[in-house]
């Protein structure tokens, strides 16, 4: 976008909610060092890996879904078919 009074270009750049964490001082600083050798600032660090756990969750949702129709087991069975397979 071009603002022809101002002669500007403007990005776009999604909104960013800001907010306050706090980390162990040892985090903290492994987190500061990773940044600054990958180059990158410890929110872009801090939302990959928001992201990456997030979409792990979503994995595992997907996959409890899937299995929700199995017949489920209790221990006492579970245990009386290992001790019949001879596995205890």
């Amino acid at each position: 976008m071009t603002l022809k009074r101002y002669n500007l270009i403007l990005a776009v750049v999604p909104q960013l909610k800001r907010a306050s964490v706090y980390f162990d001082p040892s985090l903290h600083k492994a987190l500061r060092v990773k940044a600054a050798h990958n180059d990158r600032s410890l929110s872009e660090l801090v939302n990959a890996a928001l992201r990456q756990t997030l979409a792990e969750d979503a994995q595992d949702l997907a996959i409890f879904a899937e299995r929700a129709k199995e017949p489920a087991w209790s221990f006492e069975d579970v245990l009386k078919d290992l001790k019949r397979r001879g596995k205890l």
